[in-house]
């Protein structure tokens, strides 16, 4: 078994791999095994608990755009991501947590899914897989590859005979939208659309491309009861639905990382994770998209970018991008103020969130449950940590319950004496009102022509902040580096705070003014951004609270 499982490594590492030598190999385990019933019955048991290893050594998988002399049906090899793609979903069955795959276009996120559900169907006994899409000819239509269980099927069809279930007959035993293994009673199930979660108890549901569902909230009422493990696989479409939410609400899966029981453990399957799609690959694709004005598809389907087909967003995905690490790119330092902004929770499963800078490198964003005051104890030991001089605080609602909590700290001289503390209203009136929105441009309205509140404002100030990062990033262009905005890329939580910058859209007023809609239909609410636009525009207003 190590002399097989070695070859089989060293051969994901060269791309394309050399499938005429990898039949060889797998000629020679077919032959070892169909003549040694003692090693076949050894190698068993390890595959039973390697899926990585027996998808490596017995799948395959099917490209019909191959040309020759590479095979359509060829050995599946699987490279490095794709095997934690697999060790991701063991461990989500294993342990019965809920999964979800944020994939790219075309990296094999379905073959990878069919291949580990083999799996399971060859060697756990009972286990009950179940399959849906939105459409039934999704889930099965004869010859069709590009459906789950045709995919399915080839795989077992390829299978060395030893590898087959006792008794198998693919007439009898693979049929429209079910397979079953006739020796150990595991199934493989189809359902579609509103039926998904309808056909009872499954061990693991995997939902093919769950973003494009049309009505989710019966799907999830249906799978709630019925299966111990859901597994989201999808391209990415927009904000308003359940996969974003779930997706806003997990957390990224590493091997040997714990995550807290009951969240969603997040796999990212990005074009750069396959090892034949280079930049080359990637500047072609996007130039032709452009130029047959799909740049926005491309922008969802290969960049996961979750705004690329919404009308209206504030901060592109693409502007986000281009800040990360800005200032290292564009070779200057974080210099000036250390200051922070806090989002405050306000109740339920809403979060507080902090979000601090230096200069305009913004190098920490944290979230947490729990109330106003105890965020307050949070928040300050944080700002202390990082030398934070000024903190803003969403001062409406709750935001009393924060300042409370400050003031209970400095009455207990257990509050740093170099922190100020800030109200931050996003319902008051725009910064200096009288101003040009573009500085010294007539050309462009008032401050208070243009904006309904602070909040659209300082959203509007941010988006030109990473609309000058992105052009000087992308093109070369010149600015003062005290008008851009950089994102640290060691940032625990960049990647949710990524998309909850591109998750607002400007809406109007009904009077011709500019505000914000931080929650478009189905969206959860952005703590992190909030925390960081207010981070980025501070204003110093006395309240009340400030002399209490």
């Amino acid at each position: 078994m190590d002399q097989i499982n070695e070859s089989s490594v060293t051969a994901e590492f060269a791309w394309p791999p050399d499938y005429a030598a990898e039949f060889r190999r797998r000629t020679t385990i077919n032959s070892n095994l169909r003549r040694d019933p003692k090693l076949l019955a050894k190698v068993n048991q390890f595959y039973k608990n390697n899926p990585v290893e027996w998808i490596n050594d017995f799948c395959i998988t099917y490209d019909p755009r191959v040309v020759p002399p590479t095979p359509k049906i060829m050995p599946f090899i699987l490279f490095p991501k794709q095997r934690e793609f697999i060790q991701w979903l063991y461990d989500c069955w294993i342990n019965k947590e809920n999964g979800l795959n944020e994939k790219s276009r075309d990296v094999g996120a379905s073959w990878l899914c069919c291949a580990f559900s083999a799996w399971m169907w060859k060697y756990h006994e009972g286990s009950a897989i179940g399959w849906g899409s939105r459409k039934e000819e999704y889930v099965d239509k004869k010859g069709d590859m590009k459906a789950i269980f045709p995919k399915v099927r080839k795989i077992i069809e390829y299978l060395p005979d030893f590898m087959i279930p006792v008794g198998f007959n693919m007439t009898a035993h693979a049929t429209y939208m079910k397979i079953t293994n006739p020796e150990n009673d595991s199934t493989i199930t189809g359902e579609a659309g509103d039926n998904i979660g309808r056909g009872g108890r499954t061990s693991i549901f995997f939902k093919d491309e769950s973003a494009h569902y049309e009505r989710p909230e019966l799907i999830e009422a249906a799978l709630g009861d019925n299966t111990d493990v859901q597994i989201d696989i999808s391209s990415v479409r927009g904000t308003a639905n359940v996969f974003y939410r779930r997706r806003m609400a997990g957390e990224i899966w590493e091997p040997d990382h714990d995550i807290p029981s009951g969240k969603t453990r997040v796999f990212v399957l990005d074009w750069k994770d396959h090892p034949a799609k280079t930049q080359e690959w990637y500047d072609k694709r996007k130039a032709r998209a452009i130029d047959e004005g799909l740049a926005h598809m491309f922008a969802q389907e290969v960049d996961r970018d979750y705004s690329g087909s919404v009308e209206r967003i504030i901060i592109p995905a693409a502007w986000v991008r281009a800040a990360i690490d800005a200032h290292k790119k564009l070779g200057f330092e974080p210099t000036g103020a250390k200051i922070a902004g806090q989002d405050v929770a306000d109740g339920g499963g809403d979060k507080n969130a902090l979000v601090g800078r230096h200069g305009v490198v913004c190098n920490y964003a944290e979230h947490w449950g729990g109330d106003a005051g105890e965020a307050s104890k949070i928040a300050v030991k944080a700002c202390q940590e990082m030398g934070i001089n000024e903190l803003y605080y969403d001062s409406i609602g709750v935001g009393v319950g924060f300042k409370t909590g400050i003031n209970n700290l400095k009455e207990s001289d257990s509050f740093p004496p170099a922190l100020t503390v800030h109200p931050w209203n996003a319902g008051a009136s725009p910064l200096d009102p009288e101003d040009r929105v573009i500085p010294l441009d007539d050309q462009t309205p008032l401050n208070k022509d243009q904006y309904g509140n602070l909040k659209a404002q300082s959203w509007d100030r941010t988006r030109r902040r990473f609309y000058k990062t992105y052009r000087a990033v992308e093109f070369g262009e010149k600015y003062d580096h005290d008008e851009l905005i950089s994102l640290d890329s060691t940032m625990p939580k960049l990647h949710q705070l990524q998309m909850e910058l591109s998750q607002a859209v400007f809406k109007d007023n009904g009077e011709r003014k500019t505000i914000v809609d931080k929650k478009p239909s189905g969206a959860i609410s952005p703590n992190m951004a909030d925390a960081f636009v207010m981070c980025f525009n501070p204003c110093r207003f006395i309240s009340i609270f400030d002399v209490l």
